[in-house]
């Protein structure tokens, strides 16, 4: 397994993080994930383990805390062994306080995460979306805080704007909080838009990104092509899924996967392999998140590292899966000479 510094911290992460989105399964909406228990997710932490793959994602909304409980379960006993990152701001109560990123919300979910996770600190914590009613002065003071406790070792964002990151970033430069290292961000071969505005400020800010839905929420795991009928166990079959998802039009997904298919044809790989390995290529790329139901999907996306796409296969792609910028980006991408793409040398 390779390792990457995590943006500019001096924090290693695996290329590849284990999501845990499927443990638990104890609402409506988590179930369309999955529905591991502790016995199956130890099993699933151990084949990790086995392929150098330490660091294990979640939060605190999946499936109402059991992800946490579950993690925490399948890691006992080896928690010197493991990187552990988890998630909150979203709403985990009824009460006008049980939301966001205030200092008061954001001191009983960090304790509550610990708790059920049976550790005391956390490696990699992020908001996990932009609270516009707090001020940043108080939301990363609080994290701040929480660092220097030794409850939090680094912190990151997810799903921000570009001017929401660099609105942190200043105000920690000014007032010397800690500083976002990680931005966890949707990004695959069907949705690039991360490129656009979120992929030249991790690179100026250098912000790792931490990428969640790798495969373009489960659209391209090699089951669905033009012609075919969804898989029986998909999630895409549920619309509370669908709808709450990246929206994309199927004869996008069924272009992009005519790409991967002859790469696969190319180099022997699989389809999902071929689509995480291109990720794992893009700048600002610090690890990619990867789910699994089973054994066998596991030990199928492990397999996306330990090699590299060539050149021609990756412009290959980049071209299946471009889309139509909008402006300014597409004003910008006719300054080229001054005003390079980021991916332009990838």
């Amino acid at each position: 397994m390779e390792y990457r510094l995590l943006g500019g911290s001096g924090f290693k992460v695996p290329a590849l993080t284990f999501g845990t989105g499927t443990f638990g399964g104890t609402n409506e909406f988590f179930k369309t994930w999955g529905s591991t228990d502790v016995a199956e997710a130890t099993k699933l932490v151990d084949i990790c383990l086995d392929a150098g793959l330490t660091m294990f994602d979640t939060a605190d909304i999946y499936s109402d805390g059991a992800s946490e409980e579950i993690l925490g379960g399948a890691i006992k006993g080896r928690r010197d062994k493991v990187l552990i990152s988890t998630k909150a701001t979203f709403r985990s109560g009824e009460g006008p306080n049980d939301v966001g990123s205030s200092r008061h919300y954001l001191t009983r979910a960090i304790e509550g995460s610990l708790k059920r996770l049976g550790t005391d600190y956390i490696d990699l914590f992020q908001l996990h979306g932009y609270d516009a009613l707090t001020p940043a002065e108080e939301v990363l003071g609080t994290l701040d805080d929480l660092v220097k406790a030794g409850k939090i070792r680094y912190i990151g964002c997810s799903n921000f704007s570009g001017w929401h990151l660099m609105k942190a970033l200043s105000v920690s430069e000014r007032y010397g909080f800690s500083r976002y290292v990680a931005h966890q961000a949707y990004y695959s071969l069907i949705g690039r838009e991360y490129e656009w505005e979120l992929m030249p400020l991790g690179l100026d800010q250098k912000v790792g990104a931490v990428v969640w839905s790798p495969l373009g929420w489960g659209r391209l795991t090699g089951k669905i092509r033009r012609g075919q009928p969804k898989p029986q166990t998909s999630r895409l079959n549920e619309k509370i899924a669908v709808d709450m998802g990246p929206q994309v039009e199927d004869e996008y997904v069924y272009k992009v996967v005519d790409a991967l298919d002859e790469v696969a044809k190319e180099t022997g790989k699989s389809v999902p392999q071929i689509a995480l390995n291109w990720l794992l290529q893009r700048p600002t790329v610090s690890s990619v998140i990867i789910g699994a139901r089973n054994e066998e999907q596991l030990r199928q996306n492990l397999g996306a590292v330990g090699w590299n796409l060539t050149k021609e296969q990756v412009a290959k792609l980049d071209a299946a899966s471009a889309v139509p910028l909008t402006y300014p980006y597409w004003h910008q991408a006719g300054f080229g000479e001054r005003n390079p793409f980021p991916t332009a040398t990838a």
